[in-house]
């Protein structure tokens, strides 16, 4: 038996939480342009910094380049993201984070989107942003962290 090609019908979701209980980890595959491949590479590699990796890798399948709005696809266990989206490694990694947090919630039956899962996933990706600056030894990373934190303490975003 494999992880599921689609996680939709109720059997899909129910086989894809079987792997995902069992451990499961998806070889995540990046489709697209060079230049998103090498963005999307070096996001994926600050997931490994703060140790969301393997988080990452339990629910999300596939990154792909798209000309649209960037948007999780639960069905395909896929992040379509647009260019812009992956042009900043820091904000990309934490937008990785906060849409494997809508997929687990997906796999696991809770109501994964709306505002109060909305709210939760955003904290995922908080919490991904506090953790990766402690641990990350760049004092880019660490700065941008920073940077991205305080724009949201300040800002009129509220969930």
């Amino acid at each position: 038996m494999k992880f599921p090609d689609r996680v939709y019908t109720d059997e899909e979701v129910k086989q894809a939480k079987a792997f995902v209980d069992q451990g499961y980890k998806h070889d995540v595959q990046i489709e697209g342009s060079a230049n998103f491949k090498a963005n999307v590479k070096k996001a994926l590699e600050l997931l490994k910094v703060a140790g969301f990796c393997e988080f990452f890798r339990t629910y999300i399948r596939s990154i792909k380049e798209i000309d649209g709005l960037t948007q999780l696809r639960q069905a395909e266990a896929a992040i379509w993201a647009n260019a812009y989206a992956v042009e900043n490694s820091v904000d990309a990694a934490s937008l990785f984070v906060q849409k494997a947090n809508h997929m687990r919630e997906y796999v696991e039956g809770k109501m994964y989107y709306g505002g109060e899962a909305e709210r939760r996933s955003f904290e995922k990706r908080r919490e991904f942003l506090e953790v990766l600056m402690r641990k990350s030894h760049e004092k880019e990373v660490t700065e941008e962290c920073k940077r991205i934190l305080k724009m949201w303490k300040e800002g009129s975003l509220v969930y």
